[in-house]
C-alpha cells in the first residue's frame, strides 16, 4: 500500500475510481461542473467552476420571440380587416348625409346604416365597384316608399341618397305642385305652416304627411307653388329601373331631371341598399379636428331614430 491518502481514499476509506465518481448536479438540474473529458481531473488542485450559460442564445430566443409576436398582430390587424369588409359587403355600411334634400327626414350630419342584403347584391355593394359581374346577386326590388342609397348612374361612383315613389311600369308626373302616379293624385295631408330663412332669404315651408298607393306614409318639405320641379311631364318607368324622388321637393335633384344633369332614371344595378336607421347626428359646424365641436353640435334627440 502506498503513504499517499489520495490513493487509498483517505484514512480507512477503500481507493476512488475516479471513473466511476457521481456527478453533482444543481437545484435547476444542470450539471454545475465542466470536468471535460479528463478523469483526473477530479484529482486536481485547480478550482472548478460551472460552467456559464451562453448569453447570445438568450438573445436570439428573445428576437426570434419579439419576430413572432409582430407577426401575431399583423395576422390580428388582417383578420379584423377583413372581417370588417365581408360584414360592409354583405351586412351593413355606414353613411353620412351630405345635404337637405331629404328633409324632414334626413338632415345634413346624420349618420345612418344601411342594410346590403334588402335588395341583393351588385358589383357597387363591393367598395370601388370592380367590375367582377353583371346585375344583382340575390336581387329584390325595393318597395314604394323606401329610403335607398345608390350610384349616381351618369358616374357610377358618387353616392346618392332618395326615396323610391316610381317602380318599374308607373307612370310619374309633378302637377301644380302635387304628386301623381299612374294618373292618380298621392294624398297629403297638410302638418305645419313655418318661415324658413336660408341662401333665398325667408321663405314659407310647408310640411305634409303623404301616403303613397301601397298604404307607405312618411313627412314632406315644400316651399310652395312655382318651383322648377312642381309641373313635369309624365315619366314612364322603364323595366329594370325605379324613379326617385327627395322629399324636400323644391330642394332636391331627383329623377325629375334628367340623368345628363340630375339623376334619371336608376337600374335596379345601381341600388347599393335600404336606409335604416340614424345612428348618431351632428348639426353642421361639427368638425373632426375639434372634438369640442364634436359634443356642441350633437342632436341627441336624432340618435338611433328608425326610418320611415
Amino acid at each position: 500500500m502506498s503513504d499517499d491518502p489520495k490513493a487509498n481514499g483517505g484514512a480507512g476509506n477503500p481507493a476512488i475510481d475516479p471513473t466511476e465518481q457521481r456527478p453533482i448536479w444543481s437545484d435547476d438540474g444542470d450539471a454545475p461542473f465542466d470536468m471535460g473529458d479528463d478523469p483526473e481531473a477530479l484529482d486536481s488542485d485547480k478550482p472548478i467552476y460551472a460552467t456559464p450559460r451562453p448569453k447570445k442564445a438568450k438573445r436570439v430566443k428573445k428576437e426570434k420571440s419579439a419576430s413572432n409576436e409582430t407577426v401575431e398582430i399583423i395576422k390580428t390587424v388582417v383578420f379584423a380587416l377583413l372581417i370588417a369588409f365581408v360584414l360592409r359587403v354583405l351586412l351593413f355600411q355606414p353613411f353620412t348625409i351630405p345635404s337637405a334634400s331629404m328633409e324632414p327626414n334626413l338632415y345634413e350630419g346624420d349618420y345612418i346604416v344601411v342594410s346590403k342584403w334588402s335588395y341583393g347584391y351588385s358589383k357597387h355593394s363591393i367598395p370601388w365597384s370592380p367590375p367582377l359581374f353583371d346585375g344583382r346577386i340575390l336581387g329584390k326590388d325595393p318597395t314604394r316608399g323606401d329610403i335607398v342609397v345608390f350610384k349616381l348612374p351618369r358616374d357610377n361612383k358618387t353616392d346618392y341618397i332618395k326615396r323610391v315613389i316610381g317602380l318599374p311600369g308607373d307612370k310619374v308626373q309633378m302637377i301644380a305642385n302635387k304628386l301623381y302616379i299612374n294618373g292618380a293624385p298621392v294624398k297629403d295631408v297638410v302638418v305645419s305652416r313655418a318661415e324658413l330663412a336660408d341662401m333665398f332669404g325667408p321663405r314659407p315651408v310647408t310640411q305634409l304627411r303623404e301616403t303613397l298607393p301601397n298604404g307607405k306614409s312618411f313627412m314632406t318639405q315644400d316651399y310652395g307653388p312655382g318651383g322648377d320641379l312642381d309641373d313635369t311631364p309624365v315619366y314612364e318607368v322603364p323595366t329594370g329601373h325605379f324613379f326617385m324622388m327627395g322629399d324636400n321637393r323644391d330642394n332636391s335633384i331627383d329623377s325629375r331631371v334628367e340623368m345628363s344633369a340630375g339623376v334619371g332614371m336608376v337600374p335596379a344595378e345601381n341600388l347599393v341598399g335600404k336606409a335604416e336607421i340614424i345612428m348618431f347626428s351632428w348639426s353642421p359646424g361639427a368638425s373632426l379636428f375639434n372634438p369640442v365641436s364634436w359634443f356642441a353640435n350633437l342632436r341627441p334627440s336624432r340618435f338611433f331614430k328608425i326610418l320611415d
